[in-house]
């Protein structure tokens, strides 16, 4: 059984940043992919970014590339996003999680956490 649990969200003005941190329970952290969807109001969940159990594969959407980065620290069961150049059309609930049953990009993953909302203001 894994539990995960987002920190770090908040508002923010357009421009700015926020660090999102997801802490992880469960001895086997280090073996799994970890992703991060988030999902506005009257949206569908869309994905963010994912990163491999060892950080050698690293995906994100094309609305955030080169502006969010994902990381992980396994040592510490974390996994990390570092959310820069923030626009008004990032505000959303963020999700993280872990074990995809699928492709990483799709929104069906095993363990769930139960969300951070990040508002970015205009």
């Amino acid at each position: 059984q894994v539990q995960l649990v987002e920190s770090g969200g908040g508002l923010v003005q357009a421009g700015g940043s926020l660090r999102l941190s997801c802490a992880a329970s469960g001895h086997t952290f280090s073996t799994y992919p970890m992703a991060w969807f988030r999902q506005a109001p009257g949206k569908e969940r869309e994905f963010v970014a994912s990163i491999s159990w060892s950080g050698g594969s690293i995906y994100y959407a094309d609305s955030v590339n080169g502006r969010f980065t994902i990381s992980r620290a396994n040592a510490k069961n974390t996994v990390f996003l570092q959310m820069n150049s923030l626009k008004p059309e990032d505000t959303a609930v963020y999700f993280c999680a872990a074990v995809p049953r699928d492709v990483v990009v799709k929104p069906n993953y095993v363990y769930w956490g139960q969300g951070t909302q990040v508002t970015v203001s205009s």
